[in-house]
Parts: C-alpha cells; structure tokens; sequence
C-alpha cells in the first residue's frame, strides 16, 4: 500500500496545528500520559503512522514496554495508576462515537475531572481530539507507519 499524498503541507496548517499542540503541552500532563492517550486512540482507528509515533514519544519519555504493551488491555492490567485509567476511559469514550456508542458518560467525565484540573483535562481532551484527526488524515492518505515520524 502506498501514500496518496506525497507534497509538503500549507504552511497556515502546519502553524495552526504547532498553536494546538502548544495549548497541549501548557496543560501540565506529563508527556507519557499523552503518549499513552495517543496510542490508544491510534489503536482504535488502526492507524499505523500513529501508533508507530506514540510509542516513540512515549520511550522517549521513559515510558515502559510493559506498559506500552498493555494500552490495549489495560483495563485487565495492574500496570496503570486510577489517573492513566480514567484518561483511557475518556480517551477511548471520546473515540468511540460509531453504531450508537455511549459516548462520554457522566461516570466517564466525573472520573476524569476528579483526578485532572482544568487546564490538564482540556489538553487531554484535545490530545484525543488531535489524534483522531491525525488518524483520520493518516487513514485517508493511507499514510505509512515510519516513513513521516
């Protein structure tokens, strides 16, 4: 499978896109727990230059392989804190709208506002919201795994 897409981006996208993940990174969330947000949401839109790109970041940030291992399960696992889990929970809420999903419940959101402040829970929200929208320009273009990170 190749790339439909071979050019350079507008240079407006790529500045907007660098303002998103600023606002991202000022939120305070260490950057392994973004990480994993991202490789779970990368998990369940199969895209492949994305989950390829979490699990660099997060080793990068001194994440595990255990752990990373685990994203997938990570709910029969003892790997991760009450904190990872209630961001995995939103994060694989907020990804999941498809054949009449919940969504994000009230369970859901109260789990995650009670371990996250403000400013963290709106950047691990946009976090979930970039990435499914990386995935979705990734599938689209059937962007390959390694070849853009």
């Amino acid at each position: 499978m190749e790339a439909r897409v071979n050019g350079t981006p507008n240079p407006d996208m790529i500045t907007g896109i660098r303002h998103l993940y600023k606002a991202i990174h000022a939120g305070g969330v260490d950057q392994r727990l973004l990480s994993l947000v991202h490789l779970r949401t990368s998990q369940i839109n199969g895209c492949s230059p994305c989950v390829f790109a979490s699990v660099a970041s997060a080793k990068k940030a001194g994440e595990t392989d255990e752990r990373l291992h685990h994203v997938a399960a990570w709910r029969e696992t003892p790997f991760y804190t009450e904190e990872e889990r209630a961001a995995l929970a939103l994060t694989e809420a907020a990804t999941r709208l498809q054949d009449g999903a919940p969504g994000v419940t009230d369970e859901i959101w109260d789990a995650a506002a009670g371990h996250f402040g403000e400013e963290p829970l709106n950047a691990i929200i946009l976090e979930i919201a970039m990435t499914n929208f990386f995935n979705r320009i990734n599938r689209t273009i059937r962007e390959q795994a390694g070849k853009t990170w």
